[in-house]
């Protein structure tokens, strides 16, 4: 009787093995103080910095969404994991805390060494901008659950931050202005309803020139991390909202308290080209609801701390907080 191995069930550990040794070089290169030990152990350890006063570990996950099936078609995979890392440690900012350690969870159907690692060197440079270190992951091989050339991606932040700093909505009073910084392009949101507008309604290629480059460029132009601007500009911020899925007007509202509201003046926002040619087919306010239409982050800063924070930073102000309902909203 003939024997079946792993690898005729479709999972080749000696792949497997090849791909640790490929990254072994990328973890080690986001590596910062506080990580105890290198890759290899049952589990990654990161020992608690000291200068707190009451120290609060927080934790954000994230994955990139649909942006990954433009990866995969696109044979382009060297973007897609800074994104990955951006959606965690740019919502652990939001709470003040700075990003710490990261961890990955690739998943495909047939893993193939060269895609995986172009995958996770793109995660190593995404911690290198976050100046948080990668210090585990997994990577899962389940043939039968994914196609062959698919693979799919989650990723977890971990962070650090003052108890009394973490809710922001403390910090935010009437007449605070918003600052917009803006975003890289489409980050990480609305690809089902872009992919849609662009490939099935406008019958347009991956190839196909915009702005002077290929469209698929565009498209796959990773999420802006903001963590280091951050950290110049910490003790002169009240409050972050990082503008994802919900648009400007879904994420603003969390860092408000009761009694208080957002107002945008949108003829302020700097939309970038991409919303405006998706835009020709989806009403405003979709557009605005699904896309962050130009602003990657907004921050919330006292007026007598404006002119600094513009100083130091790409940003611009587009409104004011107000008395009201609790609410973001445009005019």
């Amino acid at each position: 009787m003939s024997q079946i191995s792993y690898k005729d069930a479709g999972v080749d550990i000696d792949a497997g093995n090849s791909f640790v040794e490929n990254i072994k070089p990328l973890v080690k290169s986001t590596k910062i103080d506080g990580v105890l030990g290198g890759i290899g152990s049952f589990a990654g350890a990161f020992e608690l910095p000291s200068g707190y006063k009451e120290p609060v570990m927080l934790a954000a996950t994230d994955g990139v969404g649909t942006k990954l099936k433009l990866a995969i078609d696109s044979g382009i995979h060297d973007t897609v994991g800074i994104d990955l890392v951006a959606m965690c440690v740019n919502d652990l900012i939001c709470n003040f805390a700075t990003p710490s350690f990261f961890l990955d969870y690739y998943a495909t159907g047939k893993l193939e060494v060269e895609v995986a690692t172009a995958v996770v060197g793109s995660i190593a440079e995404g911690c290198r901008q976050s100046e948080c270190a990668l210090i585990g992951g997994e990577t899962a091989e389940m043939p039968g659950m994914y196609a062959e050339d698919d693979y799919d991606l989650a990723g977890f932040a971990v962070g650090i931050g003052e108890k009394s700093e973490l809710d922001r909505t403390l910090h935010v009073n009437v007449g605070d202005v918003l600052i917009a910084l803006p975003s890289s392009g489409i980050h990480s949101n609305g690809f089902s309803l872009a992919r849609k507008v662009l490939f099935e309604k406008m019958n347009m290629d991956f190839n196909e020139d915009f702005n002077g480059e290929p469209l698929i460029r565009t498209l796959l132009t990773p999420t802006r991390i903001y963590v280091k601007t951050f950290k110049r500009l910490k003790e002169k911020i009240q409050a972050l909202a990082h503008i994802t899925g919900g648009g400007i007007v879904e994420n603003l509202p969390r860092v408000l308290p009761e009694g208080m509201r957002a107002v945008v003046t949108q003829s302020k926002i700097e939309t970038l080209p991409i919303f405006e040619l998706i835009g020709k087919h989806v009403n405003q306010s979709e557009m605005f609801r699904a896309f962050n239409m130009g602003v990657g982050m907004v921050l919330v800063v006292k007026p007598e701390n404006v002119a600094a924070v513009l100083a130091d930073s790409d940003g611009y102000e587009i409104g004011v907080i107000e008395k009201g309902d609790k609410e973001a909203v445009l005019v």
